[in-house]
């Protein structure tokens, strides 16, 4: 009776097709497996209900030999029809997973649902017909009852729809930055239902897909064949006494040579005059933003730079004029301020070695003519061979990197200098050009000492020029010694060869 029993429980259970499904399931899993690493709890997933359904099928094998053979039919069928749900979605993993991407075919993920569940469906009909339905008996109910569905669920099927359409026609994708209404963000998912936007304050919204069809929608950065950048707005107001060509070149030139993270190269950024109106001239900075998630900080490191450009350049920034009473500071509190400035800049002159041999008096004539130069992290200072700067610079808060640009565009970095080292002592006093770039490695504060202001301490002791020339000589033949590594009697005739050549420069180039 036992084996009677087997026998009628194992011919119920396992038939001409069982091998061949079960080795395509597990086949199929493997390759899954192996290749979708991202995927594989999906499939295990999958792989697990298979497997459950090809049990619940010997279950029904075992409630059939005993006899309950309407049961057992009706129980082995929902197993089978289990079991060929978890095939079609193998199937469905293997087509758009795998094989359509080998095939540079990108369907988006709803594609995949909508043919997995008709697949779902065309097994199902096909079971019920095996069943001994009529498919058109069949079809016909489920009209009118989609038909009533339909009627009773339009704002759901709105964004069936919708998301459908989104993808598609490539109207969106995961990873762009839209803007909706006021809201903007990163969009990290298409559902069936709606799309979820990811926004700069970790907040997620959650747009219905029948809203993004239905209104208009920004797509930020994307433009066809170019890179994922978006135009950036940084205003700033100018007094009308300024012309517009000199701030519009102090600007532009300062962030075109400026290394800031996440700003564009091309298109380059360009500073425009947008409009003149209440006592002040506004100004637009236009760059492009490579990456879309950091705006306030590029925008907040571009008006840096804006800044300290203009700066530089003696312009300062305004604001709309309105009449306001004020008190007046008294003249003794604004020369308390202007004795202290003038004291901190003796100081900083006292330890430049080129300006060791001026008196007191001289030191204070140059004080006053010092010129406050800020440079933002990434700012050219000076730019190798550039001619007609002839401007010497003291650090006095911050650091700036010199480096050497070889013909090939390679950098060789010469040194790092800091608060009290100056440079630029060759160019101001024989107007060669600059023989190394500096550029800030960190917000850089500096005096600016121009060849005008040296000048006129020249023409009162022409004498200063011999000391100066010495000093400029030995501090040149010390950085060659460092570079070629010369001894200290090849060092010495390198100065003394160069100083009446270097001497006779100064003089030559300030007329003396």
């Amino acid at each position: 009776m036992n084996m009677a029993y087997w026998d009628a429980a194992m011919k119920f259970f396992w038939r001409e097709e069982s091998l061949p499904v079960l080795v395509m399931a597990l086949g199929l899993a493997f390759l899954l497996l192996h290749f979708l690493r991202e995927d594989r709890k999906s499939v295990l997933n999958t792989l697990v209900f298979f497997l459950t359904c090809l049990f619940l099928q010997f279950v029904s094998s075992l409630i059939h030999a005993l006899g309950f053979t309407y049961a057992a039919s009706v129980f082995h069928e929902f197993a089978l029809v289990g079991a060929g749900i978890a095939v079609i979605r193998l199937w469905g993993l293997l087509a758009f997973r795998i094989l359509l991407p080998l095939l540079r075919i990108k369907p988006p993920r709803i594609a995949e649902d909508i043919f997995v569940i008709i697949g779902y469906v065309v097994w199902f009909l096909v079971r019920l017909r095996y069943a001994g339905l009529e498919l058109g008996s069949i079809l016909a109910t489920s009209a009118v009852i989609t038909a009533v569905i339909a009627f009773a669920m339009q704002d759901t099927l709105g964004n069936i729809l919708g998301g459908l359409a989104l993808q598609l026609d490539n109207s969106i994708e995961v990873g762009d930055w839209i803007k909706v209404d006021d809201i903007a963000g990163r969009v990290v998912d298409i559902r069936w239902r709606s799309t979820l936007v990811e926004t700069r304050n970790w907040e997620t919204v959650v747009f219905p897909n029948s809203q993004l069809m239905k209104n208009k929608f920004l797509v930020l950065g994307r433009r066809t064949d170019q890179p994922v950048q978006w135009r950036r707005w940084v205003w700033f107001n100018v007094t009308l006494n300024t012309t517009p060509t000199k701030v519009v070149n102090a600007v532009e030139s300062a962030i075109l040579q400026a290394e800031i993270n996440n700003v564009a190269k091309y298109p380059a950024p360009n500073c425009v005059l947008m409009e003149m109106d209440k006592g002040c001239a506004r100004y637009a900075l236009r760059y492009w933003l490579t990456d879309l998630a950091a705006d306030d900080p590029t925008d907040a490191a571009v008006r840096w730079h804006v800044y300290t450009a203009l700066e530089r350049a003696s312009i300062k920034l305004t604001v709309e004029e309105q009449n306001v009473h004020y008190i007046k500071e008294s003249e003794k509190y604004e020369e308390a301020l202007h004795q202290r400035e003038l004291l901190r800049r003796l100081k900083t002159l006292k330890r430049v070695e080129l300006f060791s041999q001026m008196t007191d008096d001289e030191l204070r004539k140059l004080a006053e003519r010092l010129k406050y130069a800020p440079f933002a992290r990434g700012n050219v200072i000076a730019r190798q061979g550039t001619p007609a700067q002839h401007w010497l610079f003291i650090i006095i808060n911050g650091e700036a990197e010199v480096y050497l640009e070889g013909a090939n565009g390679e950098k060789r970095v010469l040194n790092v200098l800091s608060k009290g080292d100056f440079f630029g002592e060759m160019s101001l006093m024989t107007g060669s050009p600059r023989v190394a770039t500096v550029i800030a490695r960190t917000d850089v504060e500096c005096y600016r000492l121009d060849k005008d202001a040296f000048e006129e301490i020249l023409r009162e002791r022409p004498a200063i020029a011999e000391e100066v020339s010495h000093v400029l000589v030995t501090r040149r033949a010390q950085l060659d010694s460092a570079l070629q590594n010369l001894d200290e009697a090849t060092l010495n005739s390198e100065i003394h060869h160069r100083h009446n050549e270097v001497l006779a420069t100064i003089k030559r180039f300030f007329g003396l």
